[in-house]
């Protein structure tokens, strides 16, 4: 079976990473570290008018009329840039809550009881700064609290992989353009030998991740979907901590982004649901 991205999927990827360089650089991801929990309703409507949300909704319905596997290739770049919200939630809640396609309304938890929307005690509508919410690890990730444990969509989890997925190759880029730029002894500390195996086992990581993460969005398969979310969890939780010692001292300063995609990577490693029933997935298969 062909994974290769298709013409017009690059082309997709291009488009919401230039959008997303130009509306959501560094500068800004440092701005909304400094407001934690508070979701930039600007920036949520750009993205709902790039038609984000409505991605895989017909287009009579107010979508773009694209599948899972251009979903998968949108999320990875908003991993990537690490763009905070309750992104999976609301896209997934799109085509049953008035208001989600164009970025008016924020859900921040579609699982359980799905409809009806306006009743359901784990559905938050409106702007989510201050609803239901308790502090995370991650500054951009406010958590929120459900009254009820119900299981993940398998289409979250692959989305959430996604975003790992994204997350991973990010540090890789750090952990490279660092590993090139910083000298000690004079010479780049790339052309010392524990660095390198660090940088090829980034690399490694990510591309194995990416290859399970496109082909279960093509198949839908759930075994390939456990599959994905365990590879790309590990892909960004090592890749960001490999990626921290590539940066040595400066790696553990709250200047540096990198603590920005490890902490990220944890909790969105917690938001797929338990890695545990992924591996019995897996288990039950062989």
């Amino acid at each position: 079976m062909h994974f290769q991205l298709t013409e017009e999927q690059r082309a997709l990827r291009t488009g919401i990473r230039e959008l997303l360089d130009g509306r959501f650089g560094r500068d800004a991801l440092r701005a909304a570290v400094d407001r934690p929990g508070e979701l930039d309703r600007d920036l949520w409507a750009e993205l709902a008018g790039a038609g984000l949300f409505g991605l895989c909704l017909p287009e009579d319905a107010g979508g773009v009329g694209l599948g899972l596997p251009e979903a998968v290739v949108v999320f990875e770049e908003l991993g990537r840039a690490l763009v905070p919200g309750p992104l999976v939630a609301t896209f997934l809640a799109a085509g049953e809550v008035p208001g989600a396609v164009t970025g008016e309304t924020v859900v921040t938890c579609p699982y359980g009881a799905l409809l009806p929307w306006a009743d359901a005690a784990d559905v938050v509508r409106g702007d989510v700064a201050g609803a239901l919410a308790t502090e995370s690890v991650d500054p951009l990730t406010p958590l929120h609290r459900v009254p009820a444990e119900a299981p993940v969509p398998q289409e979250a989890t692959l989305l959430y992989a996604a975003e790992q997925l994204g997350s991973a190759g990010r540090t890789l880029e750090m952990a490279v353009g660092h590993a090139r730029q910083r000298e000690q002894f004079g010479q780049p500390i790339g052309a010392f030998q524990a660095v390198k195996h660090l940088c090829a086992d980034l690399l490694v990581r990510v591309e194995v991740a990416r290859a399970a993460v496109y082909a279960a969005a093509v198949t839908r398969d759930p075994v390939e979907v456990a599959a994905a979310r365990l590879l790309a969890d590990e892909a960004a939780v090592r890749g960001a901590r490999d990626c921290l010692q590539v940066h040595g001292g400066m790696g553990f300063t709250w200047e540096a982004d990198v603590h920005l995609h490890l902490k990220r990577a944890w909790v969105r490693a917690g938001l797929a649901g338990s890695p545990r029933d992924a591996e019995e997935v897996l288990a039950a298969a062989l």
